[in-house]
């Protein structure tokens, strides 16, 4: 009598309409699960085109493609005998759904679509889909022709079903299924479901991995069960990274935990669990027996085939392990640096480019390429193949094996220090310290003749010649000025990204790696086209808090005590004159805020959804001790007024790995509009009319006092 049960569940780095690598990537991770016993295996949301396939979920070719990848999946030898559980978009009488496909030994046991599509922040699921919303109904779907002459099948139910085996019941729930009020896992838990699946496209976003460990784990908690979590990882296409943290858990404990970065492409977990144990579990739980037995069944699919073997007696079973959380300055150490290995390889670049100011910002974009160099070399010596097959390509030599980071930073990272008659000696020195002790091929030059030559060329012109603040200058001829060099900066970096490996007799091109942080981009705090426009940006959705906390680990972690100083030192552009050899503009005076004040903005804008006078509202109770309601009415007032100044500076901005809620990235994430008014005048009327209603009460009260 059979009672034990092996399952398996995965992480799979798959690619947005990759199907060729996808369709490897779901064999192997089968043929893992399989070779471990388990007899039911579950893999990540739409695994088969990909996640991130976006508007090409409007094409045929999509669904086409996912269709012949099913077929292959039908056919082969390596899916025979275990219940396998796939995810692909489906049209169901011209209707697309988002749909896991359940097969088993050729014949497609259930297509179970998607009940609650995510559609907010960097989803747009509806945009694509249509949720199912006839719930516990399923109506026959005609299978396509080279579908049916494959399973011997004309129709297969479509809909909200559950598979009921031979010895227990399995229901699926597809990513935000979870995150809903009323989850299907209550229902179908009451109705004697034993063994819950969650197939997910779930990304990175820094502190949120609790989120979906707690909700698993109550989940199962209060209504008993086991519950399988699969997920995407890596960066399949665009600013997200995906981050795996697959997991098994039952009855509120975890069982298994799959890693949350790693550069392995096929990641899987499996756990030998007791059915038993479920049942007793639930037996004494009398408030869940008592909603049971009034609970509206589901359809049933009935499925001859165990997920147990007869004798199993002997069959050690899985222990409950405690789940391990990383810190947020290890998350941006790990994360972003896998987003960049996926961005390398993925775009078959022979390395990055980074202007390295000796500021932290550059310092830590630097450190994640080294990051992502050590993950590299520490894969290959666990036996990655593939990232071995991967690093051999980007450097151009088969033979090639890594196995010191830094060696490895100095093929693939190029950083370079662009001196301006306004830089200091500190921050030229910083930077190539940095350089050295990370091991990048360090580049140092002037730029000033470039930009003589171009305000030379404008004078010649106009006969006109601007002149900075210091030396008599308008704010107008200040800000060109300093704007020249910015984007000198720029054309620098991109010229030599394409032909520093030629000048080294080295094939290939750089990715030029930008270096903007999310508050700086949420203020406009950057020159347009300046070197915050790059091919990609590691930290633009990171703030300046989490920056530093990832830096101060750098100096621990990879010994790299250059990094002191750079924390150190305050943060500035340099790009105005130096007074008397030194730094005389910091970016805190120029912003006119601090980075610990922008972090504060940032999350109430976006995350709290506050506009100006909501904001004034929240500050007033935030800030009591420290600011009078007037000091918060004019710092509300500064920051929406230079937001909206430059905010049009978000439609241009370099796609960056997306780590904070309260990202400003007009692309894709914080749909906005770049034309405001940026006067505001109706809502800081209403903040000023609030201000002296305070400050009259404040005198009132004063009067009041003898």
């Amino acid at each position: 009598m059979g009672r034990k049960v092996t399952v398996a569940t995965c992480a799979l780095n798959q690619w947005a309409l990759d199907f060729e690598g996808n369709l490897q990537r779901i064999l192997k991770s089968i043929e893992i699960a399989k070779h471990r016993g388990a007899r039911y295996r579950l893999g990540p949301e739409l695994e088969i085109c990909g996640y991130g396939c976006w508007d090409h979920y409007y094409e045929s070719d999509t669904l086409l493609h996912s269709l012949q990848v099913l077929a292959a999946l039908l056919e082969s030898p390596v899916t025979q005998d275990i219940i396998c559980d796939v995810g692909m978009p489906v049209m169901h009488r011209n209707v697309r759904y988002n749909c896991r496909v359940i097969f088993l030994n050729r014949k497609i046991l259930l297509i179970r679509p998607k009940m609650a599509l995510a559609n907010e922040g960097n989803y747009r699921e509806l945009r694509w889909f249509t949720p199912w919303s006839r719930s516990r109904q399923t109506e026959e779907y005609f299978l396509p022709r080279m579908l049916q002459d494959l399973t011997k099948q004309e129709t297969v139910p479509f809909g909200d079903a559950v598979l009921s085996t031979r010895d227990t019941c399995i229901g699926s729930e597809v990513c935000e299924e979870l995150w809903t009020p009323h989850s299907p896992h209550v229902d179908m838990g009451l109705d004697g479901v034993e063994i819950f699946t969650n197939a997910s496209g779930s990304h990175h976003v820094l502190r949120k991995a609790h989120a979906r460990v707690d909700l698993v784990t109550m989940a199962t908690s209060k209504n008993g069960g086991i519950y399988l979590l699969a997920n995407q990882k890596g960066c399949d296409g665009d600013r997200l990274y995906y981050d795996g943290c697959a997991l098994i858990a039952m009855n509120g404990s975890i069982f298994a935990q799959g890693s949350q970065f790693s550069l392995d492409d096929v990641e899987v977990l499996t756990a030998t669990l007791d059915l038993e144990d479920i049942r007793s579990y639930r037996a004494e739980i009398s408030s869940r027996n008592l909603a049971a037995s009034r609970v509206s069944p589901y359809p049933r699919v009935k499925v001859d085939f165990a997920l147990s073997c007869h004798e199993d007696l002997l069959e050690p079973v899985s222990e409950p392990i405690e789940w391990k959380y990383h810190s947020p300055a290890e998350e941006i150490s790990l994360g972003p640096a896998c987003w960049l290995w996926d961005f390398l390889r993925r775009s078959r670049q022979a390395g990055f480019f980074l202007p390295l100011s000796g500021g932290v910002d550059s310092a830590a974009t630097a450190c994640l390429a080294y990051s992502m160099c050590l993950q590299v070399c520490e894969a290959v010596k666990r036996g990655n193949l593939e990232v071995l097959a991967d690093v051999r390509t980007i450097v151009n030599q088969p033979s090639y094996t890594p196995q010191d980071p830094r060696e490895l930073c100095g093929r693939v990272l190029t950083t370079c220090y662009m001196a301006s008659e306004n830089s200091s000696q500190e921050t030229c020195d910083r930077a190539r310290e940095l350089a050295q002790q990370i091991g990048s091929h360090h580049i140092g030059l002037h730029i000033d003749l470039v930009v003589k030559a171009l305000v030379g060329l404008f004078s010649l012109v106009t006969g006109a010649s601007p002149r900075f603040a210091v030396h008599g200058g308008s704010d107008r001829e200040n800000l060109a000025l300093q704007n020249v060099q910015a984007r000198v900066r720029m054309v620098v970096a991109y010229l030599f990204a394409q032909l520093s490996l030629w000048s080294r007799g080295a094939p290939g091109g750089l990715l030029v790696l930008g270096s903007a942080n999310v508050d700086e981009s949420l203020l406009g705090y950057l020159t347009k086209y300046d070197c915050s426009s790059a091919d990609i940006n590691p930290i633009g959705g990171i703030s300046k808090t989490d920056l530093r906390a990832f830096v101060q680990l750098c100096v621990e972690r990879f010994q790299l005590p250059a990094l002191q100083s750079i924390l150190a030192a305050p943060a500035t552009a340099e790009l105005e004159p130096l007074a008397h050899g030194r730094v005389s503009q910091t970016d805190e005076e120029d912003m006119g805020m601090t980075y610990t004040e922008l972090s504060v903005y940032g999350r109430l804008r976006k995350i709290a959804k506050a506009g100006p006078y909501s904001m004034f509202c929240k500050l007033l109770d935030m800030w009591k001790d420290t600011c009078s309601p007037r000091q918060v009415a004019d710092k509300v007032k500064r920051f929406f007024s230079k937001y909206a100044m430059n905010r049009h500076k978000m439609t241009t901005l370099t796609p960056a790995y997306h780590a904070e809620s309260y990202s400003p990235d007009d692309n894709r994430f914080d749909l906005r509009p770049f034309l405001y008014n940026t006067r505001w005048p109706w809502q800081f009327r209403c903040i000023e009319n609030q201000v002296l209603q305070l400050e009259g009460t404040q005198q009132q009260e004063l009067d009041g006092v003898d």
